[in-house]
C-alpha cells in the first residue's frame, strides 16, 4: 500500500461510482484529490462558455463534497505533467490515479503523461468511469470500428447485463489541508456573456443535481420516454446529458436507477438505447479521431458545394440568433441561447436547415453548438452534426431534408413550444403559427431568410452532384 496517491479529477466531478477514487482509497493511507486546469490542452477543442459556466459549479460542489469528508480539491493551473510532478514533489505521493477522457488530444496527453509518471517510479492507473463499453470493446466480425448503429448496438445491448454495478462512496483518508491551491474564482470559468445568466433558473451543476434529476427521471418520465421525447414542449426526456458528460453520474447508474424500478418499460428501453447512441458516438470519435472537422466521408464530402463565407454571413448570424423567420428554428436557437440546452428534435431541426436549406458547411454549427450547450461534448456533437449533414456514420440521407414548418406541426401541434420563445407569432391563428409567411397579415418585422423549397431544390441538386 502506498502512503500517499493523488486522484487527478479532469471531467469526473463525482464521489460515487468513481472508479479512480476507489482503486485510490483501497491502495493509499491517504489521497489527495487535484484538478489541474489546462485548456490549451483540449486544442482546438477548448471548453466553450457553456461548458465554463457548467464547470465553475461543478467544481464547486465537488470542492464542497470532499470538504465535507475532510479534505479538500486542490486546484492548480498549468501544464497537467508539469503541475502533477510539482505536486508529486510536494506531497511524497507515489501513486496517480485518474478516469480516462477519450477525445484525440487528451488521448495523446494522458499517454504521454502516464508513460512518463511510470518512467520515473510512480504508479500511474487510468480506469473507464465515463462509458458502459470502451470504445475498442466492440468491433465487427472482421475487426474493423462500427460506421453504422443498429449493429453496433446488436452486439452491445446484450452485454449490458453484464454492466458493473455502480459503487458507494469509498471510505478512506483525505489529504491536502497543508497544499496550496488556487481558489475556484482565480480560474475566471464564469462568462460575463448574457446568456448565462439565466442557466441557473434552469440547471443544478453537480453530483446532488445529478443524482436528484435521475431519480427523478427514473420513477416515472423515463416510463413514457418513447411517446414523449420528441415533443419540444414537454419534459419529456431526460436532461441528463450535462451530468453525464461532465460524470456528475455515469452510464451505469442510470441504467441501474433505470432497472430498481422494476422490469424495464418498453418506453424505457428507448432512453437505454439513446445511451447507447451515446456509446456509438464515443466508439466513432476513438477509431476517427480527424472526425470533429473532417466529414467522415471526406473523399465525397470534400468536393461539396457549401457556400462561400461571405455569401453566407448573414444567414449564419441569422441562426445563430434565431433570427431566420422560421419559428421552429428560431424557437430552438432562442432557447439554446438563454438555457444552453436545445431540445434533441430541435437539434436536428435547426441543423438541417442550416447546412441543408442554407448550405452552410456543418462545422460552422458544430463549433456554435460547441460554445453555447452545456452538454457540448465532442463525440456526441461530431455524430450529430455528420448525421444532420449527411456526411457521417449512420447519416441522415442526402435526400432527406426536414421541412421546419412541418416537424412543427407534427411535434408542437398546438404551438405551446413556438409561443413560448417567439413571441412575434403568439398572436397568429393556429394554422400560421408554424408558418407566419402563410397569414392573411404576416408580421411586418419577422421574415424568413429562404423559401423552404427553393433551399429544399438547392440541397438536393447540391447533394446529386457528389452522390457518386
Amino acid at each position: 500500500m502506498s502512503h500517499t496517491a493523488l486522484i487527478w479529477f479532469r471531467r469526473d466531478f463525482r464521489l460515487h461510482d468513481n472508479p479512480a477514487l476507489v482503486a485510490a482509497m483501497r491502495s493509499a493511507e491517504r489521497v489527495i484529490a487535484v484538478y489541474v486546469h489546462a485548456p490549451d490542452e483540449e486544442a482546438p477543442w477548448q471548453p466553450g462558455g457553456a461548458s465554463d459556466w457548467w464547470r465553475h459549479h461543478s467544481l464547486a460542489a465537488l470542492e464542497k463534497a470532499i470538504a465535507e469528508r475532510g479534505g479538500r480539491l486542490i486546484i492548480r493551473r498549468g501544464e497537467s505533467l508539469a503541475t502533477l510532478r510539482g505536486l508529486i514533489n510536494e506531497t511524497g505521493a507515489q501513486a496517480v490515479y485518474w478516469n480516462r477522457l477519450y477525445e484525440p488530444a487528451l488521448r495523446e496527453r494522458d499517454a504521454a503523461i502516464k508513460s512518463a509518471l511510470k518512467a520515473e517510479g510512480i504508479a500511474a492507473q487510468s480506469h473507464n468511469s465515463a462509458l458502459l463499453f470502451e470504445p475498442w470493446a466492440l468491433q465487427t466480425q472482421s475487426d474493423n470500428p462500427y460506421k453504422v448503429f443498429s449493429p453496433f448496438w446488436r452486439n452491445g445491448e446484450p452485454r449490458l447485463q453484464d454492466a458493473r454495478d455502480p459503487s458507494a462512496i469509498p471510505k478512506g483518508d483525505w489529504g491536502g489541508a497543508s497544499i496550496t491551491s488556487l481558489t475556484l474564482d482565480d480560474l475566471d470559468l464564469l462568462p460575463t456573456l448574457p446568456w448565462a445568466a439565466a442557466f441557473p433558473e434552469r440547471w443544478t451543476p453537480g453530483e446532488a443535481g445529478a443524482l436528484d434529476r435521475l431519480v427523478e427521471f427514473a420513477e416515472g418520465p423515463v416510463n413514457q420516454y418513447k411517446a414523449r421525447r420528441d415533443l419540444p414542449a414537454e419534459a419529456g426526456t431526460s436532461s441528463l446529458s450535462p451530468h453525464l458528460h461532465f460524470g456528475e453520474i455515469s452510464p451505469q447508474q442510470a441504467l441501474a436507477a433505470i432497472r430498481r424500478q422494476g422490469p424495464v418499460s418498453a418506453q424505457a428501453i428507448h432512453f437505454i438505447r439513446e445511451l447507447g447512441w451515446r456509446e456509438f458516438a464515443h466508439h466513432l470519435l476513438y477509431h476517427f479521431p480527424q472526425t470533429p472537422d473532417q466529414a467522415l466521408y471526406q473523399d465525397k464530402f470534400g468536393r461539396f458545394p457549401w457556400r462561400k463565407p461571405d455569401d453566407y454571413a448573414d444567414d449564419l448570424r441569422a441562426w445563430q440568433r434565431g433570427h431566420t423567420g422560421i419559428p421552429i428554428v428560431d424557437a430552438g436557437m432562442r432557447e439554446l441561447w438563454t438555457t444552453g440546452w436545445m431540445h434533441n428534435r430541435v437539434r436536428m431541426i435547426v441543423a438541417s436547415l442550416l447546412t441543408k436549406h442554407l448550405l452552410i458547411p456543418w462545422q460552422e454549427g458544430a463549433r456554435w453548438f460547441w460554445d453555447t450547450l452545456v452538454d457540448a461534448s465532442l463525440a456526441s456533437n461530431t455524430l450529430g452534426w455528420q448525421w444532420a449533414a449527411g456526411c457521417g456514420a449512420d447519416a441522415a440521407p442526402y435526400f432527406r431534408v426536414f421541412n421546419p414548418q412541418l416537424q412543427s406541426e407534427k411535434f408542437d401541434a398546438d404551438g405551446v413550444y413556438l409561443k413560448r420563445w417567439v413571441p412575434e407569432v403568439s398572436s397568429l391563428p393556429p394554422k400560421a403559427l408554424h408558418a407566419p409567411w402563410t397569414a392573411a397579415v404576416p408580421p411586418a418585422d419577422y421574415r424568413p431568410i429562404i423559401d423552404l423549397k427553393v433551399g429544399r431544390e438547392r440541397a438536393l441538386t447540391a447533394y446529386a452532384a457528389i452522390k457518386g
